[in-house]
């Protein structure tokens, strides 16, 4: 009886031995099949080509800003001439431009070309003549030209259509209205429907065909490395009128501008002009008639300074495909995402004498 006993304990000893075997081999199976499917679907997944948002959406860069958004920026840009006399401001349609290019014109007086891409202003002036190095800057990023007059170099260009453009000069009344609280020639402005229409009726394309060739930091923090610059001062001219103060607001961590002790703001919509990046660059000027007309080397490059995220950058600009670029070691640098302010000075003035900064 004992040894019947022991067989049959045997017996079930060796069952559930087989049944464990048998439980963990369908465990092991269950596990490969489960790492085989998680492998499979990481595999097979697709790279978006943009960045996502944090709802998964994919976002777009706007291709002068860096801003990221849901639609893709396609407009082709707008470059306009805006005046920048003291008589013509506060100006309409600057806190909307995605980059403003300060130039020296003659007499010592600075002028604004507002490049428009991400958005259009309803209404956009007092807009400005003409000269030969904002056309040439025109026609290096493939933007359409807005001006009301011209010089007789940029004439000669205008003429020979060397760029898509419209001119107040021949749409005076039309496209381009007077405003009754300014005196000419601070008082002509166009609206944004106005310049689509222009496009159209000199049937010029409307779609963006050169990407700049802009860097962008992912954030704010990533740019934070350099001397401290909280306050900005850039002097085109001993005169008050045109020397520019940038104060950086760390709550917004933005730019404001101010001349003469006046908050640059827009009058079409009352806001303040806020800045991401201020940059300085220096290109050689040189004096063509006795009215005091320039010829501004905007292609042969030289030293800048880039402002943002309240430090300061020593470094140099090229003309990278018609674009104006701050790089280092020849390579573009990258900017704060947002609206950007560039001045061109004189090389005779410089970097050294023009620009001073304090933490």
């Amino acid at each position: 009886m004992k040894g019947k006993k022991r067989g049959w304990l045997l017996g079930i000893a060796i069952m559930l031995l087989l049944l464990s075997a048998c439980s963990n081999k369908e465990k092991s199976s269950a596990e490969d099949d489960l790492d085989l499917e998680e492998i499979e679907e990481v595999d097979t997944e697709e790279e978006p080509t943009e960045e996502p948002d944090e709802n998964g959406s994919l976002l777009y860069k706007a291709p002068f800003t860096g801003v990221p958004s849901e639609e893709e920026y396609l407009t082709r840009p707008v470059l306009a001439t805006i005046n920048n006399h003291p008589h013509a401001r506060p100006q309409s349609g600057i806190s909307q431009a995605d980059v403003v290019y300060e130039f020296m014109a003659e007499g010592n007086v600075t002028r604004l070309l507002a490049l428009f891409q991400s958005e259009l202003p309803e209404t956009v002036g007092p807009i400005r003549s003409a000269r030969d190095y904002f056309i040439y800057l025109s026609k290096g990023m493939d933007a359409f030209y807005v001006a009301h007059g011209y010089s007789p170099d940029a004439q000669k260009l205008l003429a020979n259509k060397y760029v898509d453009h419209v001119n107040g000069m021949q749409y005076d009344g039309t496209l381009f209205k007077r405003s009754s609280d300014r005196k000419a020639p601070h008082n002509s402005y166009i609206t944004g429907e106005n310049i689509m229409a222009a496009i159209e009726k000199v049937g010029a394309p409307d779609e963006i065909t050169k990407v700049p060739p802009f860097s962008f930091h992912e954030s704010v923090e990533d740019a934070k490395i350099g001397e401290s610059a909280s306050m900005i001062v850039v002097r085109f001219s001993s005169s008050q009128d045109f020397i520019n103060t940038f104060s950086y607001d760390t709550e917004t961590e933005t730019y404001n501008r101010m001349v003469n002790g006046v908050i640059t703001s827009d009058k079409a919509n009352e806001e303040n002009v806020a800045l991401s990046n201020i940059i300085v660059m220096e290109a050689n000027h040189r004096t063509i008639d006795g009215v005091g007309r320039q010829a501004v080397d905007i292609e042969s490059g030289g030293k800048a300074m880039l402002f943002q995220a309240g430090v300061a950058k020593e470094l140099e600009w090229k003309n990278v495909e018609g674009f104006l670029v701050p790089t280092e070691n020849g390579v573009p640098v990258k900017l704060v995402p947002g609206k950007t302010w560039i001045h061109i000075i004189p090389t005779y003035s410089g970097i050294s004498k023009s620009v001073t900064y304090t933490p």
